[in-house]
C-alpha cells in the first residue's frame, strides 16, 4: 500500500554535461542553453531517514534546497518511493 509524506530537498545539482539548446541560432555557447538537474530529497518514515533522487528535465521547474515536496512511498518498503 502506498502512503504519502512530506520530504525536504537537500541538494539540487545542475547536470552541466547535458546541455539542451532552446534557440535555433546562438550568439555564444550558452545562449539559449538549459540544463537538467538531479535533486536529492530526504524523508523520514517511522523514525528512519531515507533519501531519494529525482531527475528534473531541462526547462522544468526545479525546487530549491529547503523546499518541501510530496513523497509517495511503499508502506512495506519505505525505501521504494517516488517524488510527486
Amino acid at each position: 500500500m502506498d502512503k504519502q509524506i512530506t520530504g525536504t530537498v537537500v541538494a539540487a545539482t545542475k547536470q552541466w554535461w547535458m546541455k539542451v539548446n532552446r534557440k535555433p541560432v546562438r550568439m555564444h555557447a550558452l545562449d539559449g542553453a538549459e540544463f537538467p538537474y538531479i535533486i536529492k530529497i530526504k524523508y523520514t518514515v517511522d523514525g528512519k531517514a531515507y533519501t531519494k533522487r529525482k531527475w528534473i528535465s531541462a526547462g522544468e521547474s526545479v525546487p530549491h534546497v529547503g523546499d518541501n515536496v510530496q513523497v509517495i512511498y511503499n508502506s512495506d518498503k519505505p525505501s521504494k518511493a517516488k517524488i510527486s
